[in-house]
C-alpha cells in the first residue's frame, strides 16, 4: 500500500488544480484503495471548483473514478486486492432507505458525497505541512493516482473491460439513462425530449432509444452537440436558442410524453414543462436557478419530479450500461476524450468550453 498519492487539489475558488503529493493515512475498517485507471470529469466537479466549494476546501475532486483495488480495510468483504471497479456515489447500506434498496437517498448521503465524510471512519490525506486535504467528494476523491472509496460504492467488473473509461458510468450517464429508464420509465411508442446534449442528456438519450421511444427530440444550442446526440440515437435534435422552439416541439410530438431537463435553467424548465402533453411528466437533473411555473401547467396532469444518481443502484445499473454497451445500444464511448492528469486544467477548460463532452484524466 503507498503511503502517499499524487493528486489535483483545489485550494482557492478562483485556482486552478495543482497537482501535489499527498500523504495517505492508515485505511479504516471498511475502506477500498484504489489505483485509478480513469476519472471522468464532470460539471458538478467544476462548480465544486468555484464558490460553491469554498467550505471544503482544500479538497481533491473528482467522482467517475474506476481502476484497480490496491489495498482493503479490514472488513472489507465484497472486493478484493487485484479486482476491476467503478466507483459510484457512497451510502451507508444500513439506513431505512438502503435496505430497501434505494440507497441514493441514504440518510447519511450529503455528508458521505458532497460533506466532510464524517459518517465513516476513513483513511485521510494531509500535505506537505501535515494539514488535511478533504478526499471524501462523493465517497472517492478520484482525480488523483489513487483514491479511498468504501466498500458501500465500487462495483466490480471484468477485467477484460476498457477500464480507463468506465468510470462515467458512475455518475453522469447513469443519471441520464436512470432518469429515464428508472425516474420515467419509458414506455415503447412514447415521445421523449431530452434539454441539453452533454453526458447526462446524451445517456438520456441513448436510453430513450433503448427504452422504445418513438421520438427522442435532443434540444441544445450548441451545433457540434446536436449531431452527435443524432449519431447516438436521437431522431431529432433541435436549437434550445430557436424562438419557435416550442412550435417545434409541438410538431414533432403533439405533446411529449417525457420530458428531461440537464440545465437547471428556469426558462428551460418552462419550456420542457410547455412541451408535455397532459399527464406527461418532466424530470429534473440539475439544481439550478429558481423556478416559477403558473399553476395551469401543473394542475391539468402535468409532473415535475427530481433525480439524484439516475435513481440507480449502481451495483445493478452499472453492469446493465456495460451490458447495452456491448451489444451496441448504449454507445458511450462516443462522447469521451483522453486527457492526461497532469493536463486537468486543459481538461476543465475544455469541458466548460462546451468543445469536449466527457474528459477522462488518466493518471
Amino acid at each position: 500500500m503507498p503511503s502517499h498519492v499524487e493528486a489535483a487539489v483545489v485550494r482557492d475558488p478562483d485556482d486552478k488544480f495543482t497537482l501535489e503529493k499527498l500523504e495517505l493515512s492508515s485505511l479504516g475498517p471498511l475502506d477500498v484503495l484504489v489505483k485509478i485507471a480513469g476519472a471522468g470529469m464532470c460539471h458538478t466537479d467544476l462548480a465544486v471548483r468555484g464558490p460553491a466549494g469554498r467550505p471544503l476546501r482544500p479538497i481533491v475532486l473528482g467522482h467517475e473514478g474506476s481502476g484497480v483495488v490496491a489495498a482493503v480495510g479490514s472488513q472489507v468483504s465484497r472486493v478484493a486486492v487485484g479486482d476491476s471497479v467503478v466507483l459510484s456515489y457512497d451510502s451507508c447500506g444500513g439506513c431505512g432507505n438502503c435496505r430497501s434498496g434505494r440507497p441514493y437517498f441514504c440518510a447519511t448521503w450529503m455528508d458521505r458525497n458532497t460533506g466532510p465524510g464524517l459518517s465513516r471512519e476513513h483513511a485521510t490525506l494531509s500535505d506537505a505541512e501535515g494539514r488535511p486535504v478533504n478526499n471524501t467528494f462523493f465517497g472517492q476523491s478520484s482525480f488523483a493516482d489513487h483514491c479511498v472509496a468504501s466498500q458501500n460504492n465500487v462495483v466490480k467488473v471484468s477485467p477484460e473491460l476498457p477500464l480507463e473509461i468506465l468510470g462515467p458510468l458512475g455518475c453522469g450517464l447513469q443519471t441520464g439513462a436512470g432518469a429515464i429508464v428508472n425516474v420515467l420509465q419509458v414506455l415503447p411508442g412514447q415521445s421523449v425530449v431530452v434539454f441539453g446534449a452533454g453526458a447526462v442528456g446524451l445517456a438520456a438519450v441513448m436510453a430513450a432509444r433503448i427504452c422504445g421511444a418513438s421520438a427522442v427530440v435532443a434540444v441544445d444550442v450548441v451545433e457540434g452537440r446536436r449531431q452527435l446526440a443524432l449519431d447516438v440515437g436521437a431522431t431529432h435534435a433541435l436549437d434550445g436558442a430557436a424562438p419557435e422552439l416550442l412550435d417545434q416541439l409541438q410538431r414533432i410530438t403533439s405533446g411529449a410524453d417525457c420530458a428531461f431537463d440537464t440545465t437547471g435553467r428556469a426558462a428551460v424548465i418552462a419550456t420542457a414543462v410547455d412541451a408535455l402533453a397532459q399527464g406527461g411528466t418532466c424530470a429534473l437533473a440539475a439544481p439550478g436557478e429558481e423556478l416559477r411555473l403558473p399553476a395551469q401547467q401543473i394542475v391539468f396532469g402535468r409532473r415535475l419530479v427530481g433525480v439524484l444518481e439516475g435513481d440507480a443502484v449502481p451495483d445493478v445499473f452499472i453492469p446493465q450500461m456495460i451490458d447495452w454497451w456491448q451489444s451496441g445500444v448504449f454507445p458511450f464511448d462516443k462522447l469521451i476524450e483522453r486527457f492526461p492528469l497532469r493536463e486537468i486544467n486543459e481538461a476543465a477548460e475544455a469541458s466548460t468550453s462546451g468543445r469536449v463532452v466527457k474528459p477522462v484524466l488518466v493518471p
